[in-house]
């Protein structure tokens, strides 16, 4: 392994538990997208174009943007009181290892009961790219509609629930 993936590897762990263990919903945001990033630059890393792009689009350029806003939108500014780390981060600690614990036990026990596959399929990301844009481009437009819908929604939300309060 090369010493890129470890720093890779690092970066997306430690967004991934800054996520999980900072108290302020801001700072967690911030952090999970960088937990985003650090996936997606691990997936260019192993020659998944389409799945480190997509990564980068969807989680970090929709999701991540769009979480970030909502609690923009949502939230007084209050500061709170308190430390830098939630009152439950021992808690969201042991949560987070169990996941991981029960993902890497799947992992291992995958490799004995999947066949070895002899030829690596081949779809590049122009393949994948002209079959959503021809064969699957209504079912991407409906989503497209639905996220943009949502994401108005959200706003007119945000916006009656700051009228009542003022």
């Amino acid at each position: 392994m090369s010493p890129v993936f470890y720093l890779l590897a690092a970066i997306t762990i430690a967004g991934g538990l800054a996520a999980v263990l900072l108290k302020k919903l801001v700072h967690c945001a911030l952090a999970a997208a960088a937990a985003f990033a650090g996936l997606a630059l691990l997936f260019l890393s192993l020659d998944a174009q389409f799945a480190g792009f997509v990564q980068f689009l969807v989680y970090l350029g929709a999701v991540a943007i769009l979480i970030v806003f909502a609690i923009l939108l949502t939230r007084n500014a209050e500061e709170q009181d308190g430390g830098l780390f939630s009152r439950t981060w021992f808690a969201g600690l042991v949560v987070a290892a169990a996941v991981f614990a029960v993902i890497g036990w799947a992992v291992l026990r995958s490799g004995s009961v999947l066949p070895n596959q002899l030829a690596v399929p081949t779809a590049t990301v122009r393949d994948i790219g002209v079959a959503l844009m021809g064969r699957y481009v209504l079912p991407l437009e409906i989503v497209a509609l639905l996220l943009t819908a949502a994401t108005i929604g959200a706003v007119i939300v945000a916006m009656h629930e700051k009228e009542g309060e003022q």
